[in-house]
């Protein structure tokens, strides 16, 4: 269990993520994180853009699931409803337990599954944590409280590294 808080690849933006590059890497299932990371916490239905991505992930043979922190999964429940999209709510991240609940009810394993957040200390960390690729997201609608501004920037410096180490690889 590795306790690192830096992401596999980063990415601007979700729709960046290309389906049948999770499927040449051997990924079958992508856990998602949905606040800030396929829409704004304010966004109460998935827009068109989401829909067509989600379309592409089940087209190249990928399964999505929510994973989310909400306290209350009214509003989860409605967004991936809408997408015929299951999802693990109550999921504690930092902890993989709710990871863990999530590959065990698509039955998935560690090394065909990767998780996609926007946080380096709950979605990255989980990931990391439960032994699964961790990729990440720019915040959708950016970084909007001062709080969330403080966050974003502290979390500079592990995206920094993922960089240089993705571009070591190439």
């Amino acid at each position: 269990m590795s306790f690192s808080l830096v992401p596999d690849a980063v990415f601007d933006h979700f729709s960046q993520i290309a389906p049948d590059e999770l499927k040449r890497r051997g990924i079958t299932l992508l856990l998602s994180d949905l606040d800030y990371t396929l829409a704004a916490k304010s966004t109460r239905q998935p827009g068109e853009e989401v829909r067509q991505w989600i379309d592409a992930l089940h087209g190249a043979g990928v399964q999505l699931m929510i994973v989310s922190n909400n306290r209350s999964g009214r509003r989860v429940n409605e967004f991936c409803a809408e997408l015929g999209v299951p999802y693990q709510g109550h999921a504690r991240k930092p902890s993989p337990r709710g990871l863990y609940a999530a590959m065990e009810r698509s039955g998935a394993s560690r090394a065909c599954t990767a998780m996609l957040g926007d946080k380096l200390l709950t979605d990255v960390l989980a990931a990391n944590r439960a032994g699964v690729i961790a990729l990440m997201v720019e915040p959708v609608g950016g970084a909007v409280t001062l709080w969330q501004k403080v966050l974003h920037a502290m979390q500079e410096p592990f995206k920094r590294r993922c960089r240089a180490d993705l571009r070591r690889e190439r």
